[in-house]
């Protein structure tokens, strides 16, 4: 067997821009020497990860997956150049065994899985890496609940929320509004006041230039911020399945604890 360490396979990485498991398979061929594993690489095509690691990876495909109760879920997505190789087989089944290693380990278990992405690189020859890695675990009487949006062949659109004092179809419902509409926000508090503000000298900007009477101003001002809160803050938002009543009014007595959304490219 050839005599190398794990830090030699990491060097000739480094140097060749070449996956793991190919590093690895280049040091036993050439019996440890660095050289020849490079040139190695070389000739199998193999060294050529490092020049596809600053091109744009704007598409990929997410993965869902909860447990038989309800209760944890997780959400991975996986980044690629091409919506041609996020919906490849090989792609797809990566990303649902990331989201599965996830849901019954925790989020950084998907770093794990580094190998696999470096040795997917190779094989489909994209700038493939590891996105947005989302895990929750209900609190007791909670419940979750998650909608997958597929596109192309691949998930695309994501949702996962944790309901307490509501019912599965009430939760379902949530994830497929949420997945329409694609609030940045759960309730006003959660929005920077930075932004707010900003946004309000805005608005008393654009309310004064159009020449109205300066005592409605303040009211004219709040009706327009309440717009733009609608356009980002999901409890303020109008059901999507009945524009009469918001969110708000559609939980009831019932809470939205948290949601998390994942979207290719946003």
């Amino acid at each position: 067997m050839a005599d190398f360490t794990a830090k030699d396979v990491q060097a000739l990485r480094q140097a060749s821009g070449a996956g793991m498991m190919d590093a690895k398979r280049a040091l036993t061929e050439n019996d440890g020497d660095p050289e020849a594993a490079a040139q190695w690489l070389r000739e199998k095509g193999l060294a050529k990860a490092a020049s596809r690691s600053d091109r744009e990876n704007n598409q990929g495909a997410v993965a869902v997956a909860v447990d038989t109760e309800n209760v944890v879920g997780a959400i991975v997505e996986l980044k690629s150049e091409t919506d041609f190789v996020a919906k490849s087989d090989q792609f797809k089944d990566l990303a649902q065994e990331i989201a599965a290693l996830v849901l019954a380990e925790g989020e950084e278990a998907a770093t794990q899985k580094a190998a696999a992405i470096d040795e997917l690189k190779v094989t489909l020859k994209e700038n493939i890496e590891l996105g947005r890695v989302v895990r929750f675990a209900a609190a007791e009487g909670n419940l979750l609940d998650t909608y997958l949006h597929v596109q192309s062949e691949r998930g695309v659109n994501a949702v996962l929320v944790e309901l307490s004092g509501g019912t599965p179809e009430l939760a379902h419902d949530l994830a497929v509004h949420i997945a329409f509409t694609k609030p940045p926000y759960r309730s006003r508090d959660e929005v920077p006041a930075a932004d707010v503000e900003a946004e309000r000298q805005s608005l008393e900007a654009i309310t004064k230039a159009e020449g109205k009477p300066e005592q409605a101003w303040p009211k004219i001002i709040e009706g327009r911020l309440n717009g733009w809160y609608k356009e980002r803050v999901l409890l303020d938002q109008a059901f999507v399945r009945d524009e009469k009543q918001t969110v708000t009014q559609l939980l009831g007595d019932a809470t939205l604890v948290r949601f998390a959304q994942v979207v290719i490219g946003a």
